[in-house]
Parts: structure tokens; C-alpha cells; sequence
């Protein structure tokens, strides 16, 4: 028998970092490595990683086409109602035949003629109420500036006698003024009337049962129912 030798047995034996890599070369994917580490850390192993991904992808999927199937019916129903309400409102001017755009202009026309119409019928009547005053004023200051003269011509004719000349003069300056609507009042024997006549002096008379005018000193002026001058009077009045 051949003598054993311990440092050639040693030397024959294989290095272990080169069986090492054999053997992880030789395992199959995915397994475990032989000496039974983890994998390391950010690599899952391919099947659990596909399982979650497919699980999270079929969970989410269905959600999210119920949400966009939400939100298009509830579009659908809002232009619905627009289009609704926009069918319901009264037809544009571009619906209307050129008869009805005809008569719609004709009536825009009348109504517009009509309102100018009432406008210068109002603007007429204010002009000639305007007018009529302006004439009313013009009359009372030439009749104000005459009434002395006036009172003289009435002296005169109730005092004395008046001869053919002053007499044609006197009609003529009345029937001036009737022409522009003055009124003279104020006689002897009318009864007496606060809003028309200016009491100077009260006589008591026992044959009077009421009171009236005795005497005119001026002679009243009026157009129409408005007063110029009240007439200036001496009046009889009852005893008590």
C-alpha cells in the first residue's frame, strides 16, 4: 500500500469560490440561492409581482368607466335641458317669414308714430295753455295802467253830461276791451258779494232786508273767473 500523503489530497480538492459560482450559475430563475439568502432589497419575485399588478389593474379599471359613464350621461342631460329651454323661447327673427318680418316692422312703426303723436299732442296743449296765460298777463297790464283813466270816463259819465265825441270814445274803449274778454261789474242794486266787491263803507238802511250795493265809487274788472279789480262799493245793509 502506497503511503498517504495529506498535502497532495489538498491540492487535488476544488477551490470553493469557483464551486460556488458554478452553482449559482447552473440554479434555475427564480429559486432560491442555495445558501438560502432573500433576494435583495427593490427585486419581487415575478410571479407575486405580476399577481399585483394584474389584482390593482382588474380593481381599478371598472371603477374609473363608471365615473366617465357618470359624468357623459350628465352632460347628456344638462345639454338636453339647454336645448329644451332654448326650444321653448320665442323663435328668432331669422325663423320669421318676410311676411311676419313685415307686419313686425309695421308694428314697431305704429306704435313708435303713436307715442310721437300723444307726445305732441301734449306738448300742443301745454304750448296754447302757455300761450293763453302770456295773452291773459299782456291784457291785465294794459287794462292796470288804464284804470284811472277809466274811473275818470265813468265820473264823468254818471256826474255830467257827455257830448256825441266823448260818448263814440267811451263805447269804443268798452268794446276793446269785451273783445278781449274783459268784464266790467259792479251797478247800483246788485246784491253785495264779498268775493267780487270791496266794501268801503257800510250804511245800515231799514228798508233793506239784505245787504246790496248802494253805491259804486270804482267800477270792478274780471276775465273770465278771474278778478282784476274787485269793485269798490258802499253797501246798504238791514238794521238789527
Amino acid at each position: 500500500m502506497a503511503e498517504f500523503n495529506k498535502d497532495d489530497y489538498l491540492n487535488d480538492l476544488p477551490d470553493a469560490d469557483d464551486f460556488a459560482d458554478k452553482t449559482a450559475a447552473s440554479a434555475p430563475a427564480g429559486s432560491a440561492p442555495a445558501d438560502g439568502t432573500a433576494p435583495a432589497d427593490g427585486q419581487a419575485a415575478p410571479g407575486a409581482g405580476d399577481a399585483g399588478d394584474g389584482s390593482e389593474t382588474g380593481a381599478s379599471a371598472p371603477a374609473d368607466g363608471d365615473a366617465q359613464t357618470e359624468q357623459d350621461a350628465a352632460a347628456g342631460a344638462d345639454s338636453g335641458d339647454k336645448s329644451q329651454s332654448e326650444s321653448g323661447s320665442e323663435p328668432a327673427e331669422d325663423t320669421l317669414t318676410p311676411l311676419g318680418k313685415a307686419k313686425q316692422e309695421a308694428a314697431e312703426y305704429l306704435e313708435a308714430l303713436q307715442r310721437e303723436r300723444a307726445e305732441f299732442i301734449n306738448y300742443r296743449n301745454r304750448a296754447a295753455k302757455e300761450q293763453e296765460r302770456f295773452r291773459q298777463h299782456g291784457i291785465i297790464d294794459v287794462l292796470t295802467a288804464l284804470l284811472p283813466a277809466l274811473d275818470d270816463i265813468d265820473r264823468i259819465r254818471e256826474h255830467s253830461e257827455m257830448d256825441d265825441s266823448f260818448k263814440a270814445v267811451s263805447a269804443k274803449i268798452d268794446k276793446a276791451f269785451e273783445k278781449f274778454g274783459v268784464e266790467k261789474f259792479g251797478e247800483k242794486g246788485e246784491d253785495f258779494d264779498p268775493t267780487r266787491h270791496d266794501a268801503i263803507l257800510h250804511r245800515p238802511d231799514p228798508t233793506a232786508d239784505k245787504e246790496i250795493v248802494d253805491t259804486v265809487v270804482e267800477a270792478g274788472y274780471r276775465i273770465g273767473d278771474r278778478v282784476i279789480r274787485a269793485a269798490r262799493v258802499v253797501v246798504a245793509s238791514p238794521q238789527a
